[in-house]
C-alpha cells in the first residue's frame, strides 16, 4: 500500500467556512487517513510539497455527456449520431473523461449517451478497471422520452436512424424501460420532462410537457423502487412543475424556475443543477429565445439563492466541445450570480457528493474519504477563475497531473 503525505499551503476542505493554512494530509492507499494543521510527515513517506498552492477536494460535475462533442445546432448533433460509430464515440468518451479529470473533476455524473446506447457503462467500467485514466462516473445510459419527442427528427420514414434517447410510452412501457436501463448498468434514470420553450404574455418561460403525469410518476416510482434516483431535463416552468409533481431528485437546467416552483423545491428537498455554462455557450449559435433564457436563469439563480433552494454544480459539458470549454467555468458563473466563492466551491464538492449518495466517500478532505485532491496556484476565494487552472490532480491516491513548481 502506498503512503503519501501532502503539505498544503492553504486548504479549502469543502466543509469549513474558510481556508486552513499549513496542513498535512496523510494518505494510505486510496483513502485520507489524517488532516493535521502544522503536522509532520512520518519518516520514509513520499511527501508532495504543495506549500505554495491552495488545495481542495476533487471537483464533481453532476451533468455531463462524455459521448457528445458539441451540440450547438441540430446539424452538430445529428452528424455525431449518423456518421460516428458507437465504438468511435466511446473512444472519444474515454478521452473526454480524461479531460474532465485533468481539469480537476475527479467524479462526474454522465446524464445520457445521446444515441450511443450503453457505452457510458463501458467507459465507466474501463476507468474503474484502470484500463484508461478518467473521472469516476455514475451514469444514466439512454434517457427517456415519449415517441417522437426527441431527435434526430425530420428524416424520411423509409430510413431507420439512430435515436438520441429511448422512446417509451404508457405506464407499462416506461416501467419496462426503467427496468431495462437499470439491468444494463444505469446508476440514474434521466428523462426529458419538456421541450419547445417559449415565452407567453405573463413573461414566464413555458414549455410543452412530454410525459403524462401518470407516466412520469411511474418512471420515478419504479426507479426509486429499484434504488435509483431520477434526474429530469426541465427548462420551462411547465416542465419543471411536472417534474416536481412526479417527485424527481434533481431538476436539470431549470431556466424557467418561478418563485412558487422554488418554494416547492425547498419543501421537497429537490436539487437544482443549473448548467449555466453550456447554455450561455450555445445561445449565440442557437438564436431564438436562448439568449433571453440565459438572462432569465441568472435572475432565477439569484432568487433561488435567497429562497435557499439546494443548488449543486453541473455543466452540461458535451453540449460544448470538451476541448474548448473548461468545466470549472461553471464555478465562475455561480460566483458572478451572487454566491460566495466558498459556497460556489461547495456546490461542486460536498453538495454534489450528497446528490450522488457519496457524501461519506467524497466532497471533503477529511479522514476516511477517498483521496481525491486538487490544487491551484492562487487563491480561488479571491479569484474563482483560479479553478480553471488546476495544477495538481489526485484521484483515489493516484496522481494524474502535477504541474506545481514546488515538487
Amino acid at each position: 500500500m502506498k503512503h503519501i503525505a501532502i503539505r498544503a499551503g492553504h486548504l479549502i476542505d469543502g466543509k469549513s467556512a474558510g481556508p486552513l493554512d499549513n496542513v498535512l494530509i496523510y494518505i494510505e492507499g486510496d483513502k485520507i487517513v489524517s488532516v493535521t494543521p502544522g503536522g509532520a510527515p512520518p519518516s520514509g513517506v513520499q511527501v508532495i510539497d504543495l506549500s505554495k498552492s491552495t488545495v481542495l477536494p476533487g471537483f464533481i460535475d453532476l451533468h455531463t455527456h462524455v459521448l457528445l462533442n458539441g451540440d450547438i445546432t441540430v446539424e452538430d448533433y445529428d452528424k455525431q449520431l449518423l456518421k460516428d460509430s458507437i465504438p468511435y464515440r466511446a473512444i472519444l468518451g474515454a478521452r473526454n473523461a480524461r479531460i474532465a479529470l485533468e481539469n480537476g473533476f475527479t467524479t462526474i455524473r454522465d446524464l445520457e449517451t445521446e444515441g450511443a446506447m450503453y457505452a457510458d457503462v463501458d467507459v465507466k467500467k474501463a476507468i474503474n478497471n484502470g484500463e484508461v485514466p478518467g473521472a469516476r462516473m455514475q451514469v444514466a445510459t439512454r434517457a427517456l422520452t415519449p415517441t417522437g419527442m426527441y431527435g434526430p427528427l425530420g428524416y424520411s420514414w423509409e430510413i431507420v436512424i439512430p435515436q438520441g434517447v429511448q422512446y417509451a410510452d404508457g405506464v407499462d412501457g416506461v416501467r419496462k424501460a426503467v427496468r431495462e436501463q437499470v439491468m444494463y448498468g444505469a446508476d440514474w434514470i434521466k428523462y426529458y420532462s419538456d421541450r419547445r420553450y417559449h415565452f407567453e404574455s405573463d413573461g414566464v418561460l413555458h414549455s410543452m410537457v412530454n410525459f403524462t403525469d401518470e407516466e412520469a410518476k411511474t418512471i420515478v416510482d419504479e426507479a426509486h423502487r429499484l434504488g435509483k434516483k431520477v434526474a429530469a431535463h426541465a427548462i420551462g416552468s411547465d416542465g419543471i412543475a411536472a417534474a416536481l409533481r412526479a417527485g424527481v431528485d434533481t431538476v436539470e437546467h431549470g431556466d424557467g424556475l418561478t418563485e412558487p416552483l422554488m418554494d416547492e423545491m425547498v419543501k421537497k428537498g429537490t436539487v437544482w443543477i443549473p448548467t449555466v455554462m453550456v447554455g450561455a455557450y450555445v445561445a449565440p449559435g442557437r438564436g431564438g429565445n436562448w439568449a433571453k433564457m440565459v438572462d432569465l436563469e441568472k435572475v432565477a439563480f439569484q432568487k433561488a439563492l435567497k429562497r435557499h433552494v439546494k443548488i449543486a454544480l453541473g455543466t452540461d459539458a458535451g453540449g460544448s466541445d470538451w476541448r474548448e470549454l473548461n468545466e470549472a467555468r461553471e464555478f465562475q458563473y455561480y460566483a458572478d450570480y451572487g454566491m460566495s466563492p466558498i459556497e460556489a466551491i461547495q456546490t461542486g464538492t460536498i453538495r454534489a457528493a450528497e446528490v450522488l449518495g457519496w457524501a461519506d466517500k467524497l466532497g471533503t478532505i477529511e479522514p476516511g474519504k477517498w483521496a481525491d485532491v486538487v490544487a491551484v496556484s492562487g487563491d480561488p476565494l479571491k479569484d474563482i477563475k483560479e479553478l480553471q487552472h488546476v495544477k495538481f490532480v489526485m484521484k483515489a491516491g493516484i496522481i494524474y497531473k502535477n504541474e506545481t513548481v514546488a515538487q
